[in-house]
């Protein structure tokens, strides 16, 4: 298969499980270039399947199954780390969302990541600013989903100010208009609703000011389609036209036999949550025209794909960010990282920890290990793994942040085994990871910047360690430290030897 020099891929795809629809994107690399091949999107509305105690239905459950069925075809042949498909609103709230997410990622045979809303608006703000190019001055990118519409502010191709909050066209249709009922008061109620969530973010989105403003979503092209239709526009929503189809569709009754001109009919039952939404958003930051983009979250998941494999990982900076904002020893991460590396590469095959997603995973727990001593000696590893799991970290999933979040949980004192264990089939190698990251923190507990090289034999639940003549008996309390680590990993199943 020829291959693109700067991904290493020439396919890529991206698939958006949103909240009223999913989307997939397969494109073409042409020199660090992407170029869209196949596009397709359905109406699955997951959302709509949440009851009260945020469960998803079964129904809702079998229409995303059946629709990822379809999306699979067009994956085929694709290797891991050419496709990455992410999770938004609806997964978010849903309490049982990993049964569906377990048996979409056996559908689609890659895995499927849950963001949080602020990389949500971070992955579409990518998607915009690729699509539309450098531009003068700030753009305000407004996004309106099924479950959560997102608000941006960035310059060229970096977001200054990513808001995610809690109202969507689906959501707020159910809320609203459950009985598919319209009405003036109703609608007026779903207009309140959305100027509340508004008042949380309205101050620091004119403390950033902007010079043009941007919408990407499904709502944002429909009611633009529609202003067009009545004469008021080219495809932009302005206030004029809001206000007239706003009293167009509140003409109507129900919702089932709401037709506006330039609105598919599929849109129909969303389209007066998605405009109330919107004309609170025109109000509350005083806005008078927004320009539709094309590009969205799945063209940003696709670059910021490319990115990580030319060395343009987002993740690399949020690490470093955090490093830095909690003083932690870039140093000593160096020495760790490396070392815990060198003897992944030995005992990889017998451990079953063969790839770069186990070294990755590593590597990023090395590196921000020690960030909890900035707010205290003891319990330290306790503070930096809460710091890892509920911080804000562009460019990781929520997934990744809890599985780099245990690794530093585990890094001293107890492992946890348990915890790690409860993550299914990637959790005994994940404490396998944490058991090599404990080995090389061990190593350079004096924090020099040599380390002996180690002879390794590593079976199912057993590693052997031989150190060279003396050194270990040369270093009495990093022999203490290790014969007390092998009481440490007996409690969790594991015979550690040293020689």
């Amino acid at each position: 298969m020829p291959q693109s020099s700067e991904s290493g891929f020439s396919r890529v795809a991206a698939i958006d499980l949103g909240s009223n629809s999913f989307h997939i994107v397969v494109a073409k690399v042409d020199h660090g270039e992407v170029r869209p091949m196949e596009r397709l999107g359905e109406k699955v509305q997951l959302a709509a399947g949440l009851d009260e105690a945020r469960q998803l239905s079964e129904e809702a459950i079998a229409r995303g199954l059946e629709c990822l069925g379809r999306f699979a075809q067009l994956l085929r042949g694709m290797p891991r780390g050419s496709v990455r498909v992410v999770a938004t609103s609806a997964l978010r709230q849903a309490k049982n969302r990993q049964v569906f997410i377990r048996q979409a990622s056996q559908v689609l045979g890659h895995p499927v990541e849950l963001i949080s809303g602020r990389e949500e608006a971070r992955l579409i703000y990518l998607g915009v600013a690729h699509t539309l190019g450098d531009g003068d001055g700030k753009r305000l990118v407004m996004d309106i989903g099924g479950g959560s519409t997102e608000f941006i502010i960035g310059e060229r191709f970096e977001p200054l100010l990513r808001e995610s909050l809690q109202m969507g066209c689906v959501a707020f249709s159910k809320q609203f208009f459950p009985d598919g009922k319209l009405s003036a008061a109703r609608y007026a109620k779903a207009y309140t609703a959305a100027r509340l969530e508004l008042m949380n973010i309205e101050q620091s989105l004119h403390g950033h000011g902007w010079d043009n403003v941007v919408g990407s979503s499904g709502t944002i092209r429909a009611v633009g389609a529609a202003i067009a239709a009545m004469g008021l526009g080219k495809g932009e929503v302005n206030r004029d036209g809001l206000l007239k189809l706003k009293r167009q569709v509140l003409k109507c009754e129900q919702l089932e036999k709401l037709a506006i001109d330039g609105v598919k009919a599929d849109r129909n039952a969303i389209l007066p949550a998605g405009l109330a939404i919107l004309e609170a958003a025109f109000d509350a930051l005083s806005l008078e025209t927004m320009h539709h983009s094309e590009g969205a979250l799945r063209e940003g998941v696709l670059y910021d794909l490319l990115g990580r494999h030319a060395h343009e990982d987002v993740r690399e900076r949020s690490l470093s960010a955090l490093v830095e904002r909690y003083h932690a020893d870039p140093q000593q991460a160096l020495r760790v990282e490396q070392k815990s590396l060198l003897i992944l590469s030995k005992v990889a095959e017998d451990w079953h920890l063969q790839g770069p997603l186990w070294a990755e995973r590593l590597s990023w727990a090395a590196r921000v290990h020690e960030i909890g001593l900035d707010i205290a000696h003891s319990q330290y590893h306790k503070h930096g793994a809460y710091l890892l799991e509920h911080s804000d970290l562009p460019g990781f999933s929520r997934h990744d942040q809890l599985i780099v979040s245990l690794l530093v949980r585990g890094h001293r004192r107890g492992l946890g085994a348990d915890r790690f264990r409860e993550l299914g089939e990637d959790g005994e190698g994940l404490l396998r990871l944490c058991i090599i990251l404990r080995l090389a923190i061990l190593l350079f507990r004096n924090r020099e910047d040599e380390a002996p090289i180690l002879t390794l034999t590593a079976g199912e639940r057993s590693l052997q360690i031989i150190f060279p003549d003396g050194w270990l008996q040369a270093r009495s309390l990093t022999q203490a430290d290790f014969e007390q680590e092998a009481q440490w990993l007996a409690k969790a199943g594991y015979e550690l030897t040293l020689a």
